[in-house]
């Protein structure tokens, strides 16, 4: 029995037993019980696992070839019929596949291309997930977004105020000192304190760090943070502006730097561990008691120091090019975010802080010498790391750790350490460590360019996520819908049975023995052919298992957009 609606555009057949003879699909509510999987007589099951060929569905155009064998054609609307007979059940279907073009094509439906095969070769897991971005990198992206939202409770934290100039949100990053603390801090002689607070100006997240009790009593050092504010480097977090307040019940000078969540310092990641130190103060180095150190246990393996040293020494060319001094090379000012990346943390603090009144008519004058610090602080930092512990920089302990670096890495490294460390009769340039960099420098952009690979790898994955969310969202607020326009069996007729049919066929098939037949990619695929509209036929199968409805995903497209419109215009009181 053929149930037709032409205003609709699609044609519903029945495979009917004497039960069902003369029932009509179009109207009235389906039956409520699960649904079973499409019966194997279908044209359904022997497609579902396979991919439409793009070279089918080629670009529409005015012309149509002829389909073998129609058994009907509409005159005025150019679609040819189908008939295809399974299993001794005749199904009939409108065939509206263009006619191929000669030239390229591409599909006109969403696809998942495989991972390209730079990238899938470089993967160091065989099973990574094949349609969402991995793991490791969800979870790392999670916690920033945690850390940056994050929130105190002013009841539990009263001493952090609500508002600092045109910040609010504060939330400390690191332990508050005690009120009645006199201990200042090692690096730059003030109590400091630091804080994430959202800008009101463009409600975005920054750092703060606050320098407590502290006057400005000379505003000529602000010609410093302006050159600073000009500094844009991946290597350094960024000043944005230094201001004064009084909101922390006493005068406070502020520093905001760029906010970046999840970032721990080099002393947290490397030199947190107390039995390091205790390595060059008790080992006896002539006497050789004992196997010594090798590389990889317990020791940075050397590919990773240097990969810090070309981040570091970027980041002081960009800043001495600038006439500028870094003035905080220290591994308690050097961020670490991820695995390997670094930036170099509250510049700028000391140019305001020990800004000498006598400075008023160059406030560049020291430059240079602080520039040649600067590299003697890299020395440090590199033999800190290579030796993984702070003892090792230390003037009793210098002979061991060089030592050490002999023993453990290349000359190349030593040399370089050597060269920051040791006084020079001539002014130095962190330009002359190049040549001990090498190929290295090379070695260190292959590595970041392949990262960025993997990267936009796991980004592809998720481009289609939005668009596929959408079309759930739209097909979820037509779906079992109540109740529209006071008629309670909308959703159950017409075209939103179809659409229900549909989600039936999308997530409730069942395997012959009645187990759920869950198929992510399945559900992609359908969604996909929805959104595209492609005129691939489908079989929905009522609940009942009475009726099965042949048609294609345009005509469930059409179906689909026409309904969601239909709600939309009932929202806009359009109707």
């Amino acid at each position: 029995m053929k149930l037709t609606d032409p205003t609709k555009g699609w044609i519903v057949w029945a495979a009917l037993d004497s039960s069902v003879r003369g029932m009509s699909l179009s109207a009235g509510s389906s039956p409520l019980h699960s649904p079973k999987i499409t019966p194997h007589t279908s044209p359904a099951p022997r497609r579902r696992s396979h991919t439409p060929n793009p070279a089918s569905y080629m670009v529409p155009s005015s012309s149509s070839t002829p389909v073998n064998n129609p058994v009907s054609q509409n005159p005025s609307s150019g679609q040819v019929i189908q008939k295809e007979t399974v299993g001794g059940t005749t199904y009939f279907y409108t065939d509206t596949t263009p006619a191929p073009l000669t030239g390229m094509v591409f599909p006109n439906y969403h696809i998942y291309p495989p991972t390209a095969p730079h990238v899938a070769y470089m993967q160091p897991k065989a099973n990574a997930p094949s349609f969402f971005m991995a793991d490791e990198l969800r979870q790392e992206l999670i916690n920033r977004h945690l850390i940056t939202m994050a929130q105190i409770d002013q009841a539990d934290m009263p001493a952090v105020p609500t508002e600092v100039d045109s910040y609010h949100s504060l939330f400390p990053l690191e332990p508050l000192p005690p009120p009645n603390r006199i201990q200042k801090s090692s690096n730059f002689g003030y109590i400091t304190s630091c804080y994430k607070a959202v800008n009101s100006k463009d409600d975005l997240p920054y750092c703060l760090r606050r320098i407590h009790g502290f006057r400005l009593v000379n505003t000529k050092c602000m010609v410093l943070v302006d050159m600073w504010k000009k500094i844009q480097h991946s290597n350094i977090v960024t000043l944005r502006e230094v201001f004064t307040t009084k909101a922390f019940a006493e005068p406070s000078l502020v520093f905001a730097y760029d906010f970046h969540a999840g970032g721990e310092t080099m002393m947290s990641r490397h030199f947190n561990d107390p039995n390091a130190d205790a390595y060059f103060t008790k080992r006896k180095w002539g006497q050789h008691d004992g196997p010594l150190p090798r590389q990889h246990a317990g020791l940075l393996p050397e590919s990773l120091i240097w990969a810090y040293i070309v981040q570091l020494s970027s980041a002081l060319r960009t800043i001495h090019t600038a006439g500028l001094a870094c003035r905080v090379m220290d591994p308690t000012k050097i961020l670490i975010t991820g695995k390997t990346r670094l930036r170099v943390n509250c510049v700028g603090v000391f140019d305001v802080l020990t800004f000498d009144n006598s400075q008023n008519n160059n406030p560049l004058a020291l430059m240079a010498q602080y520039q040649q610090a600067d590299l003697i602080a890299l020395g440090k930092v590199v033999l800190a790391l290579a030796c993984n512990s702070l003892a090792g920089i230390q003037r009793e302990n210098l002979q061991k750790a060089m030592e050490l670096v002999t023993i453990n890495y290349s000359s190349d490294l030593k040399n370089l350490i050597l060269y920051l460390l040791t006084d020079q009769n001539r002014m130095r340039s962190v330009n002359d460590i190049m040549p001990m960099i090498g190929a290295r420098f090379y070695t260190q952009l292959d590595a970041a360019q392949m990262r960025n690979d993997v990267i936009e790898e796991d980004l592809a994955k998720e481009v289609q996520n939005g668009r596929l969310f959408r079309l759930l969202a739209k097909l979820g607020t037509i779906n079992e819908r109540p109740e529209f326009q006071k008629d309670p069996t909308w959703s159950e007729t017409g075209d939103r049975y179809l659409l229900k049919l549909f989600r039936d066929h999308l997530f409730h098939q069942v395997t012959e023995a009645g187990a759920p037949w869950i198929d992510l990619s399945h559900i992609i695929s359908c969604l996909n052919k929805l959104d595209a509209g492609v005129p691939e036929k489908i079989s929905l199968i009522s609940r009942d298992e009475k009726s099965v409805l042949v048609v294609t995903y345009s005509d469930l497209k059409r179906c689909f957009e026409n309904t969601f419109q239909e709600l939309i215009a009932a929202a806009n009181g359009q109707l």
